[in-house]
């Protein structure tokens, strides 16, 4: 009997983040379905609402990204169903999870977002994490949305730096 191809697209996703330890997000979801021509774009954010709306997995929103996380009841269903998805798929998903690795755990791994203080001026929060564990947290005041919009833009290619130079500094 063929599994339904809407059934196959929510274990391929639920396979994708057990096998990681780290969120991905909704682009890089995409990228792969999209990548193999598994699906169109929009039959698959059907498939995540509905994986979301049965708690399968779990979404964070942070500035305009949605980060997807695997929950338990998901991680069940997967250990009752996996076995449905064919070897191929299996095998494509975890040549695309090995060679995109790095950029995929990077991509996830280096969050930046503001939100306005009661001070009226706004707060930089930064973050580099490493699968559950947070390597670096930092918070920084500035006047305006623009340089809070800014500076969250550049964290990303900045942080490595930002880290290294606090790690020497406080090494010393």
């Amino acid at each position: 009997m063929a599994i339904e191809s809407t059934t196959l697209y929510k274990l391929i996703i639920l396979y994708m983040l057990n096998k990681v330890n780290f969120p991905l997000t909704n682009s890089q979801i995409s990228e792969f379905f999209l990548e193999k021509n598994y699906t169109s774009y929009f039959t698959l954010q059907q498939v995540i609402t509905e994986l979301v709306d049965s708690h399968l997995i779990s979404i964070e929103t942070v500035r305009n990204s949605s980060y997807y996380h695997i929950t338990s009841e998901g991680s069940e269903t997967l250990g009752f169903f996996g076995n449905k998805i064919p070897g191929a798929i299996v095998d494509d998903m975890d040549i695309y999870l090995m060679e995109n690795k790095y950029e995929l755990r990077n991509e996830v791994g280096t969050i930046a977002d503001y939100y306005k203080s009661t001070t009226s001026d706004y707060i930089v929060h930064c973050q580099v994490k490493e699968g559950r564990s947070t390597l670096i947290e930092i918070n920084v005041s500035v006047p305006t949305k623009e340089e809070a919009s800014s500076m969250c833009a550049k964290w990303k290619d900045a942080s490595q730096e930002i880290y290294a130079f606090i790690m020497k500094s406080l090494m010393k």
